[in-house]
């Protein structure tokens, strides 16, 4: 019986891990207007411990916004993991001037949760008519029922933020808060993320699609 939980456990995660992700508030500035961006920085705020984590979901996004047409860099191969640490914020201003860049998408791990939970061993009611007419019968069936000890399983929580600002008006455009539960891997869950962040802004008219605008022809 155990086992046979355990297979469908996995084939309802086959169903469920494109949707590991989701969502749970997002807000955009009543000011915003839809402009093309020269460079953006995709900024991870994670801890160290989740370093192959802050770099996948940095890579995935930078595509999603590349496919966008949007140059993007990634913070984990234009600076040091601190670089901004220790800087006042016209040092910083500064800093992502001169390389370009005139739009910031931050990812910010907020929590991260591990919980256990009982599995229980058999405990959907089956009626045991040919079992039930012997004691014997019924006894050893129901035995193997009732006492089938359980198992725990893991399951764990990602509670992300991310914020798109402008730095011309050093303004923030866009928030979102989402939910990830139980990531097949962590490449997996970048991949989703990004693909999730970035339709949400294109859907919320924070950024467009560049590669559908048609540029307008010379007079």
């Amino acid at each position: 019986m155990k086992q046979v939980i355990k297979v469908f456990l996995a084939v309802l995660f086959i169903f469920t891990s494109c949707t590991s992700s989701r969502i749970t508030s997002s807000w955009k500035s009543p000011d915003l207007q839809q402009k093309k961006y020269k460079k953006i920085l995709v900024l991870g705020l994670l801890k160290d411990t989740d370093r192959p984590l802050r770099e996948r979901m940095e890579e995935h996004i930078i595509g999603d916004l590349k496919n966008l047409g949007y140059d993007a860099v990634c913070s984990c191969t234009e600076y040091d993991p601190k670089e901004f640490n220790n800087m006042k914020e016209q040092e910083a201003m500064q800093k992502l001037n001169t390389g370009g860049i005139d739009a910031v998408l931050t990812v910010v791990l907020l929590n991260k949760t591990k919980e256990r939970y009982y599995v229980p061993g058999r405990v959907n009611y089956t009626p045991y008519s040919i079992y039930s007419r012997q004691w014997w019968g019924y006894y050893s069936t129901m035995y193997d029922r009732i006492y089938e000890p359980g198992y725990y399983e893991a399951s764990t929580k990602y509670f992300w933020e991310s914020n798109f600002y402008e730095l011309e008006n050093k303004q923030l455009l866009y928030s979102a808060q989402t939910e990830s539960f139980d990531p097949a891997s962590t490449e997996s869950l970048a991949h989703e993320y990004g693909k999730l962040i970035v339709n949400s802004m294109v859907k919320n008219q924070v950024l467009a699609d560049q590669t559908k605008i048609v540029p307008l022809k010379p007079m």
